[in-house]
């Protein structure tokens, strides 16, 4: 059974999960952690619970997402694994960084190439890769569909969904992957943001005011979309 440690790490309280299961092995997504103190405590959390890290996921390459990226990659010894649309998200962080009022993190980092429908194997886990561009060109979800639980970066929120002003957003593809990758999975699906509180799929069709306008066609995503049932 999947285990799961949230820290909302920087100014902008960007979640950092760590999952793992029975048999130690564990994956760390987005680790935005900005300050020592914030570093500490995620490593701190992994010895403590003799957690044993093989991989680093990202949802998505903004900068509050990646700020410990490289740290965090040297001091676990373990491979990133990024959707390579992205890339120039990861390299462009200063841009960001600047306009934010943040230093700007090392970005020199070697990543794996992740792709829509790819499977990631953690001890007995596996999370399949959801491509959902439109808050940047290689936004990404990670869902584990026996524990159903669904990592939604900044693609989905409680009650919101990511915002497509930045360079690289884009509204359409936003909402088309929502509807597609996302409202039709099962309803009590958990879902777990990269900023704010954790919500179900059911709550996001049924509350989000950003996708009440689309209820109608989402039966004909449903239809065209919903992953076949075991």
């Amino acid at each position: 059974m999947l285990q799961i440690k949230n820290f909302y790490f920087n100014a902008l309280h960007e979640c950092c999960s760590v999952a793992w299961d029975g048999t130690g092995e564990c994956v760390i997504i987005d680790p935005g952690f900005y300050t020592p103190a914030e570093r500490d405590e995620l490593k701190r959390f992994i010895e403590d619970n003799r957690l044993k890290p093989v991989k680093i996921l990202l949802t998505h390459a903004h900068f509050d997402h990646i700020f410990g990226l490289k740290e965090c990659a040297e001091m676990l010894r373990v491979p990133v694994y990024m959707d390579p649309a992205d890339r120039g998200t990861l390299e462009n962080a200063g841009y960001f960084c600047r306009m934010f009022g943040f230093d700007t993190p090392a970005t020199d980092v070697k990543t794996e190439d992740i792709h829509d429908g790819d499977i990631i194997r953690f001890g007995n886990t596996e999370f399949e890769v959801l491509s959902t561009p439109g808050h940047t060109p290689g936004g990404v979800c990670f869902y584990d569909r026996a524990d159903k639980v669904l990592f939604s970066g900044d693609t989905l929120f409680a009650g919101a969904i990511g915002r497509t002003d930045h360079p690289g957003g884009d509204y359409d593809l936003l909402i088309d992957g929502i509807f597609k990758k996302l409202t039709v999975l099962d309803g009590d699906v958990t879902v777990i943001p990269g900023h704010g509180p954790h919500t179900t799929i059911t709550d996001e069709r049924t509350k989000n005011p950003f996708l009440q306008p689309f209820n109608e066609p989402y039966e004909d995503y449903q239809d065209e979309a919903a992953p076949d049932k075991e």
